[in-house]
């Protein structure tokens, strides 16, 4: 499998909680967004393509931003995921304004990959190591498998209060199940969430998915048909189909395996904006230690 694999950057967030669109901020000390960081630490490690699902209303500023930045580098898309972008057949009425989720955000872009692919968040850190472990499963693996590449949650927390996490319960090496846990706090050397079943005890090495994942073209038909399911629901109206809905229905339904790729990777992203200083003070530390340059595309 020769054929340099795709990166897919889920940018379509408006950023309520932020306050702004987090995707275009500035982090880094040129002016870099994080998206800068993963685009530059995706293309070092192979990528030939990069397809951004964002938002129409904010097409024009991505244009303006990346273009420039990726022209000569590498193959650029960008894809509109909007509410009426839909498997052919299905026209929905509804008052609704938000998108239909990741699992969506996925498919809309359907018509432009056609090679393996990975996905990550825009407004997410991965870590320059992850995407060249992603790179090499999407290239050596000849199968139909995914993959998701697992965090270890001592690598995700914050020191600004608790986080939910996906925790990824793993089975020689593949991922059985992800269950979202609410509200994962360390506290006195003890990393630990509560629910209705009470109090539960994590270890540091407990693998968690921050939305990384390794896809094959065959994704898009599993997620058009369960998109169509989806939508066939009464929930579709406030609810969202996610990428784990679609991962644990292949996973239960025994139509693949899905890889868990361990990285000691640091993960960190943005979601409020008094995480800004924390990402700026990260990506600083990497620029000091040669990770980065000042200008990370100098």
């Amino acid at each position: 499998m020769s054929k340099k694999p795709t990166l897919l950057v889920l940018a379509a967030g408006m950023g309520s909680r932020y306050g702004g669109l987090k995707q275009m901020d500035s982090f880094g000390p040129s002016g870099e967004t994080i998206i800068d960081y993963s685009l530059k630490d995706a293309i070092d490690a192979g990528f030939g393509k990069i397809v951004f699902i964002i938002r129409s209303s904010f097409k024009e500023a991505f244009v303006n931003k990346f273009d420039p930045i990726l022209k000569g580098k590498v193959e650029v898309e960008y894809i509109c995921q909007e509410m009426d972008v839909l498997p052919e057949g299905l026209k929905l009425e509804t008052d609704r304004t938000k998108p239909w989720g990741t699992g969506h955000a996925v498919w809309v872009a359907h018509n432009v990959i056609n090679e393996p692919f990975g996905v990550i968040n825009s407004d997410d850190f991965y870590g320059r190591a992850s995407y060249f472990q992603l790179a090499e499963f999407l290239t050596q693996d000849t199968s139909e498998n995914y993959a998701v590449i697992g965090y270890r949650m001592i690598n995700t927390l914050s020191e600004h209060g608790t986080v939910n996490r996906g925790v990824c319960e793993i089975e020689n090496g593949k991922l059985k199940s992800i269950k979202e846990c609410l509200k994962i706090g360390k506290t006195h050397e003890e990393i630990s969430y509560t629910d209705d079943l009470g109090k539960h005890v994590l270890t540091p090495d407990t693998l968690v998915s921050m939305n990384m994942w390794g896809f094959k073209p065959s994704f898009f038909q599993y997620s058009e048909d369960i998109l169509r399911g989806f939508f066939k629901s009464n929930g579709y109206e406030k609810d969202e189909l996610y990428i784990p809905t679609v991962v644990d229905y292949l996973i239960d339904n025994k139509i693949l395996d899905v890889l868990a790729i361990e990285t000691d990777a640091i993960w960190f992203g943005v979601t409020y904006p008094d995480d800004k200083e924390m990402v700026i003070e990260a990506l600083n530390k990497l620029i000091k230690q040669g990770v980065y340059s000042e200008n990370v595309w100098q």
